[in-house]
């Protein structure tokens, strides 16, 4: 069965972008500061890029508020515009509902992956934005292929390019840790949701 590099998809795309001189609107999904900083740094010289902070995945107010400081934080200090989208947390337990006892990794998270990236897409049709894509592939607690398979699905309805991305590859979530460290970031050790917090040790 063939794999994927979508990591080389993206670089082909930037390389025929720079060759017709053209920096077209990204709206970049991110699920926390620290998670984007090489995703920006990897696209910000490609792309007009916006960041949206959109995650109604996050078990608690507080945790929202406190990732959500942080990304303007970074965005502020690197010049980057961000979106933060408000908090709804029973917007994310009604898309998983019966999912609950599911493993990570399984069935909750591609449906979690799947509603922040359909949200982001949604947005970056309201806003003209030509490129969607999210942060999302920059974990390798994260499976890029199913990403990548639900943003394609999300561009054939929408009508929005969904960029392709593994931000791990070349040493990207390596460069996430040193970028996070640099900057003082708030890294937080789970995913995000209430299901995550007791199964993944470490982040």
């Amino acid at each position: 069965m063939r794999v994927e590099n979508y990591d080389k998809q993206m670089q082909k795309i930037i390389s025929d972008l720079q060759k017709n001189g053209v920096k077209p609107k990204l709206l970049l999904h991110s699920c926390c500061a620290p998670c984007s900083t090489a995703c920006i740094e990897r696209l910000k010289d490609y792309f007009d890029l916006t960041v949206y902070y959109y995650n109604p995945n996050l078990d608690a107010v507080e945790e929202f508020f406190l990732r959500a400081y942080e990304q303007r934080r970074l965005c502020l200090e690197w010049g980057i515009d961000c979106i933060i989208e408000e908090y709804d947390k029973q917007e994310f337990l009604s898309e998983v509902k019966g999912l609950e006892n599911e493993p990570e990794g399984g069935a909750r998270c591609a449906k979690c992956f799947s509603l922040r990236l359909r949200k982001t897409a949604e947005k970056a049709k309201e806003q003209g934005f030509e490129y969607f894509t999210t942060t999302l592939t920059v974990s390798p607690l994260k499976n890029a292929e199913i990403i990548n398979s639900i943003g394609k699905t999300i561009e054939n309805k929408t009508g929005v390019k969904f960029l392709p991305t593994d931000f791990k590859k070349r040493s990207g979530y390596h460069r996430s840790i040193e970028l996070s460290r640099e900057l003082k970031l708030y890294r937080q050790n789970y995913c995000g949701c209430e299901f995550s917090k007791n199964s993944i040790p470490n982040f």
